[in-house]
């Protein structure tokens, strides 16, 4: 069976995860981050995109000022022409990394395995399979937009996370939890069930599962 997929994200009261200028925003409050290094630490793996890896260098994680007993899950980063620069945080030897990337785009990246995997785009379907052989069970997907996106179009994504916060960023070209080109007819979306809500005093978190 393939890994759980679970895409996490935040974004601003106008759907919004970053500026204009795709700057990363600060979104989820004290209590969100608890929760999203908790749910990190039981994960089994944790994905984003290159693009993510370039613009906001995260680490992937778990901080133990939100975790007593830290598991760290290993990192997993979609890039299809292994533009990752040698000095991200991902690299630091902490958790294992996975780097997939397109065909012929294998090229040694210290701190992390190279795997091709697809041609042009990462094919998630095999990628699925190869994690599932590496021992994960649960795949947390935290961004970008066009990732999560993939995801969604490939049909893989079990559960959605989204963390509302009280900004509002604005902007025609500002960044959403799911860019790429989207759906066309209403036929095609994505149906989704909530399951569970939480307030919190900036914000409120909604859990849906994919129907």
């Amino acid at each position: 069976m393939r890994p759980k997929v679970i895409v996490n994200c935040a974004m601003s009261a106008d759907g919004k995860i970053a500026s204009r200028l795709r700057k990363q925003v600060r979104i989820s409050d004290e209590a969100d981050m608890a929760r999203v290094h908790k749910l990190r630490n039981e994960c089994d793996a944790v994905l984003v995109g290159v693009g993510t890896v370039i613009a906001d260098d995260p680490s992937l994680l778990v901080k133990k000022t939100y975790v007593d007993e830290v598991r760290q899950p290993m990192r997993v980063v979609l890039d299809s022409k292994c533009r990752i620069p040698q000095d991200s945080k991902v690299l630091d030897g902490k958790s294992p990394t996975l780097i997939f990337v397109g065909e012929g785009n294998v090229t040694p990246v210290n701190g992390a395995e190279v795997i091709a995997c697809g041609v042009g785009q990462i094919d998630l379907e095999s990628m699925m399979l190869i994690l599932e052989k590496r021992g994960v069970r649960s795949l947390l997907v935290e961004g970008g937009g066009k990732t999560i996106w993939s995801f969604v179009k490939a049909g893989l994504v079990d559960e959605f996370k989204v963390f509302i916060g009280s900004k509002i960023i604005g902007g025609d070209v500002a960044p959403t939890p799911v860019d790429g080109e989207g759906f066309a007819q209403e036929d095609e979306f994505i149906q989704l069930k909530l399951v569970k809500t939480r307030l919190s005093e900036s914000g409120a978190l909604l859990e849906f599962e994919v129907e």
